[in-house]
């Protein structure tokens, strides 16, 4: 049997939905032993991609896509016997997850506080929307709340005097996932070197803000928001997107000086706009952005972008078309670089599974295996800390487990 760099650590995994089961995840794609546990009736990640944003699809793929290598368990953790099964793992866990509002740990006694006499070396990694303390920390949050609204990001995402744009399902659920990886595994290294646990944590707004820091530290560090966003309504001309004949967009905002810009007129046939009055310095093109704008969208609106790639090319200019999600399934930059790769269990459900991004070439993960089916491994789990057959077939009569 292959040994991974986490082979032998146990992790519980007491969260919800996406960003902390998604470092639970993680951590076992590199071999740790991670317990899921579910209510009676199913995490919701099992479920959302039934919700109207997401595409159709028969397979409960985000599921396979963030619950995958784990062993599950069943837990009513409103009743007595259900908390006590809870700290039993606890008392022999190396990482606890959560990421239950803090009415919910304090009614059930998931606090590190109350958890950490148990395991007084564990890793206890708490996920929050809005922080450990102040007026907010026990408020109810999703990521397009605290990630993408409360951080400023939904209304920097805007253009021109249009409403703030609504983000994706879980846009902001991944990042914070790989954060709160990120914190247990250094919290892990310090336990190694000191045998010192601790409390991990992260939220969601703390994520979004980082997610927007190149404006929101300007802004802290006393920048003129107000003025940055009157910049906005009339951008350079290269930060804008440009239609091309078959209806597929460029990006051209990597063209950022006179050099790159002259090739790019040479490019396009249009280096006479050089002698227009109004563009014939940057300074000019710049003070006079929203024409000379006009003038590249109605060339590259005479072409398709396959054309215009094609040109672009030749005078090695950094300028891209905007993709589509419908063609990473035949990327070859994706599929060549394990971020999307064909599962060999095949249970899995899905044909292609999206991979986190921390790829190490000296740490091997563990083969893609499907996720737990509703409380799988339960007796299994309780054996193992000491449950014996009778008393597992009691907890199940009592719905427990």
């Amino acid at each position: 049997m292959s040994t991974y760099l986490f082979s032998g650590l146990k992790v519980i995994d007491a969260a919800t939905v996406i960003a902390a089961p998604a470092a639970a995840m993680m951590l076992a794609d590199f071999g740790a032993d991670v317990i899921k546990i579910e209510p009676p009736n199913g995490d919701m990640l099992r479920i959302i991609k039934d919700v109207p944003e997401t595409p159709e699809s028969a397979d409960d793929y985000m599921w396979q896509m963030d619950g995958h290598g784990k062993r599950g368990i069943t837990l009513d953790l409103k009743q007595p016997e259900g908390i006590e099964i809870l700290r039993k793992l606890v008392s022999e866990c190396d990482v606890f997850i959560t990421n239950q509002p803090y009415s919910v740990r304090e009614s059930l006694g998931m606090t590190y506080e109350v958890l950490r006499p148990l395991r007084p070396n564990m890793i206890y990694a708490s996920l929050t929307a809005y922080g450990e303390n102040g007026p907010d920390r026990a408020t109810k949050g999703f990521d397009q709340l605290a990630y993408w609204a409360r951080s400023g990001l939904m209304d920097l995402m805007r253009g021109d005097d249009n409403p703030p744009i609504q983000g994706l399902s879980g846009m902001g659920d991944h990042p914070t996932g790989v954060a709160i990886y990120a914190g247990i595994v250094t919290a892990l290294l310090h336990r190694e070197k000191t045998g010192e646990g601790g409390m991990v944590h992260t939220s969601l707004l703390a994520n979004g803000l980082w997610s927007c820091s190149a404006i929101a530290q300007g802004v802290l560090a006393g920048g003129n928001g107000t003025q940055f966003r009157e910049n906005r309504k009339s951008m350079p001309a290269m930060f804008r997107v440009y239609q091309c004949a078959d209806d597929r967009w460029l990006q051209l905002n990597m063209v950022r000086n006179e050099e790159l810009l002259s090739l790019f007129l040479a490019a396009i046939e249009a280096s006479e706009l050089f002698s227009d009055d109004r563009f014939n310095s940057m300074m000019r093109i710049h003070e006079n952005r929203v024409p000379f704008g006009d003038e590249i969208a109605k060339i590259l609106l005479q072409k398709d972008s396959n054309t215009w790639l094609d040109i672009f090319s030749n005078y090695d200019l950094p300028i891209y078309r905007i993709a589509t999600v419908d063609e990473k399934v035949s990327d070859i930059q994706v599929l060549s670089n394990n971020m999307a790769i064909e599962p060999s269990d095949p249970e899995m459900g899905v044909n292609l599974l999206l991979k986190h991004p921390i790829q190490i070439t000296s740490v091997p993960q563990v083969e893609a295996k499907r996720p737990p089916k509703p409380g799988e491994h339960g007796e299994e789990i309780l054996r193992e800390i000491g449950y014996t057959r009778e008393q597992i077939e009691q907890l199940q009569e009592d719905g427990v487990i």
